[in-house]
């Protein structure tokens, strides 16, 4: 069985196309599969075509979330729902092609748990989207943990193992593009030219891509917590050396302002030590916010690797999950 996952938000205007393509293509292949679509609060006729093709097809599924959560969250909620040995999110615009999903199988069943789906080509985004998804990698992947594969959305291939490690991961603020790369497992990637649009308009605008970018590293990392520890260490330091050379240049050429440069050794050196003290805080502050996330502190990628009294569940070690 394979599960197909399509979050919707106001997509009337595509499903009818996407429903013929991706149909035609999953029956083309000849695997058993569902398609489980998520109504993300649509405010136009989404919900009405996806119950009518539900009613016509019984291999789709509909879950209608109550208001727009968005699409992380329609995401989530799909995998819940999934039944599949392995599920592939695909977004309903049809920029990413559904035949492409029979190549994702190919190299599934040759053993590997998560296919990758990279754009070799974005000519089809803007020119400021494309640049600011360039800048996006290259900032999270310098500063955050797990790196991400450039230029690779949601659109991929799990196994069955993937998702279940994933519904082990309790977060509500969810950024899926760095959960499905924290939890890992054997992967391969396979690249595609990403089409223009079928229908419809997009959902992203600036600002939901500047918080979903926002999203994805304060997730995964806590450098803007601390970068105050080493901004603080370095006004300090500076004021020391500035510090000393106001007392050398005092000692050789005489004072020529009273009190001016003590004062200002003064107020940059404890600005400094407050920034010091802000970042320790950050530092704690972000190990209680990687904690409260409630991660496990590994993810078994079999569980019949287990032995002796681990593999009867008797002593798993502390927050490790098959």
């Amino acid at each position: 069985m394979i599960s197909i996952l399509c979050p919707c938000y106001n997509e009337e205007a595509v499903l009818p196309l996407f429903f013929q393509r991706i149909i035609s293509v999953m029956e083309g292949i000849g695997e058993d599969f569902e398609i489980v679509c998520v109504n993300d609060g649509s405010h136009d006729g989404t919900l009405s075509l996806l119950m009518n093709q539900a009613e016509k097809d019984g291999r789709v599924c509909v879950v209608d979330l109550s208001r727009n959560f968005g699409k992380e969250a329609a995401l989530t909620a799909a995998l819940e729902h999934s039944t599949g040995n392995a599920v592939v999110p695909i977004d309903a615009d049809l920029q990413d092609p559904p035949e492409l999903i029979a190549a994702m199988l190919a190299k599934w069943r040759e053993g590997y748990e998560v296919v990758l789906a990279r754009r070799s080509d974005r000519t089809s985004d803007s020119w400021l989207k494309r640049v600011t998804a360039q800048m996006f990698y290259r900032v999270h992947n310098r500063i955050s943990c797990p790196e991400l594969p450039e230029n690779v959305g949601d659109f991929r291939l799990m196994d069955r193992k993937v998702v279940e490690a994933l519904g082990g991961l309790h977060e509500t603020h969810r950024f899926m593009k760095g959960l499905f790369a924290w939890v890992g497992f054997k992967s391969c990637i396979i690249d595609y030219v990403r089409e223009a649009r079928a229908a419809g308009e997009t959902k992203f605008n600036g600002w939901r891509l500047w918080k979903l970018a926002v999203e994805g590293i304060t997730s995964f990392s806590t450098f803007p917590l601390t970068i105050w520890f080493y901004l603080g260490s370095l006004t300090a330091f500076g004021a020391f050396i500035y510090g000393a050379y106001i007392v050398l240049r005092t000692l050789a050429w005489g004072i020529e302002v009273p009190g001016y440069a003590s004062l200002l050794c003064l107020i940059l050196f404890f600005g400094g030590l407050q920034l010091l003290g802000v970042g320790i805080l950050g530092e704690y502050l972000g190990r209680a916010y990687m904690e409260s996330k409630r991660r496990p502190v590994g993810v078994l990628p079999d569980p019949a690797q287990l032995c002796g009294q681990r593999r009867a569940g008797h002593a798993q070690g502390p927050g490790i999950r098959p």
